[in-house]
């Protein structure tokens, strides 16, 4: 964009332009260029087809229930959460604060957290992947670790397994056959599960964007918001209003004709490079509706969703956590700690005692869910706690840390602008 623009800004103090009588609207354009953003074609994704016939979709079975809610990761998880803890740790919180600058991931950082294999987990064994159960509390942990690290590179990271997930669990044979394989591959395409729209109390189960059958299909007409990764993202899916059924989603390919993509910088999670995804008439084949427009699945991508940024929530509350203790220990007023203020103290207590309970609530409801029990009352409780609690730590992390909590020099600021989104956001992840 920023050659765009600089080649405008030459044209418009063109001599030429002006004889021609275009200055103004030359001009216009590179106003409207540097305050919107300009729209570009989808990115020239691969060509997804086949690698293989299946006589069914596969499916991971749900895990087994034990009759305990009992916390205590498994030996094979604590080993994926060390792993995932130290990444955040060496790769993703030193490169957080140019991402947010720049507005993108760090050249390679992406490529690196795909190394993980974090699409793997839920992808069956008989597709490449290794998933064996269904692995919702895995991928809440995974998800928490990532963000002490920064919750908007966690995104980042997170988004193309929001897609392989729902291809796992809603997907037809054929739809399994002709994307995943694309997922277990060593070049991960980016991907993005897009129900957000830029609409004042959004409502995700009624979306402003429309589809219509076809002779052929469907066409889609809408715009979707706060898209991570937009710009690069290979596949998506995207949440429409069915005509006569409700909300329903889609898969849509970047390449598909009406595709656009328009950068969208927001407060917080600018290191997921966010975007808008404009359809207009965009084609669809009558393969391209997801898990058959059933209102149930439809339901389920919103909970998970919900769940996915509980966890986010908890893992960023831990990184302020983390943060303003030894700050507050090491920080000096009047000759002593200034967490020995009875004030100081209370607050960061506060701080562990809301992020206990919403990390509690999250994963009770990621337990239920991948045991195939209902979850809906939790993940409501997840949700209250993460938008409410979260913000509400993200701003003491900031009022601790005083006039350092306001300057970039610390962390805090930036996980306050990221926390702020957990009660804004639908989409984007799944568990």
């Amino acid at each position: 964009m920023g050659l765009g623009l600089s080649a405008l800004t030459r044209l418009a103090g063109s001599k030429v332009i002006e004889r021609a009588g275009l200055r103004k609207p030359v001009q216009n354009l590179v106003s409207a260029g540097t305050r919107n953003g300009f729209r570009v074609a989808g990115a020239a994704g691969r060509t997804f087809k086949s690698a293989q016939k299946l006589g069914k979709p596969a499916r991971l079975a749900p895990a087994e229930d034990t009759g305990l809610f009992d916390l205590t990761p498994s030996e094979d998880q604590q080993l994926i959460v060390e792993t995932v803890t130290e990444f955040a740790a060496e790769q993703l919180r030193p490169a957080a604060a140019d991402a947010d600058a720049k507005l993108q991931a760090p050249e390679g950082l992406l490529s690196r957290a795909a190394e993980l294999g974090i699409t793997l987990v839920g992808i069956p064994e008989e597709l490449g992947g290794v998933g064996t159960e269904r692995s919702v509390v895995t991928n809440a942990l995974v998800a928490e670790a990532l963000a002490h690290g920064d919750l908007g590179l966690a995104v980042a990271v997170l988004a193309p397994s929001a897609v392989s997930t729902a291809l796992v669990s809603y997907g037809d044979e054929q739809q399994q056959a002709d994307y995943l394989p694309a997922f277990v591959g060593e070049n991960v395409p980016a991907a993005a599960l897009a129900l957000q729209e830029r609409t004042p109390l959004f409502d995700p189960f009624k979306p402003a964007t429309k589809a219509r059958r076809t002779p052929k299909g469907y066409q889609l007409d809408g715009v979707k918001s706060l898209v991570p990764r937009a710009a690069d993202a290979e596949l998506f899916i995207v949440s429409a209003d069915l005509e006569g059924r409700g909300p329903a989603l889609f898969l849509v390919e970047s390449s598909n004709s009406g595709v656009t993509i328009e950068s969208e910088p927001a407060m917080g999670l600018r290191g997921a490079a966010t975007g808008k995804l404009h359809l207009e008439k965009v084609a669809l084949p009558a393969g391209a509706l997801l898990g058959g427009g059933k209102a149930d699945v439809f339901t389920e991508v919103v909970r998970l969703s919900r769940l996915g940024w509980a966890a986010l929530a908890a893992g960023t509350a831990k990184a302020v956590l983390d943060y303003v203790v030894p700050y507050v220990n090491e920080r000096k007023a009047f000759g002593e700690p200034v967490s020995h203020r009875q004030a100081v103290a209370f607050s960061v207590a506060d701080i562990a005692i809301e992020l206990e309970g919403l990390r509690l609530v999250a994963l009770r409801a990621a337990a239920r869910a991948e045991q195939g029990k209902p979850y809906a009352r939790e993940v409501a409780l997840a949700r209250k706690l993460a938008a409410d609690k979260g913000m509400q730590i993200g701003s003491a992390g900031v009022q601790l840390l005083g006039g350092h909590g306001f300057v970039k020099e610390h962390p805090v600021e930036r996980w306050y602008r990221d926390l702020r989104a957990i009660g804004v956001m639908e989409g984007a992840v799944l568990l």
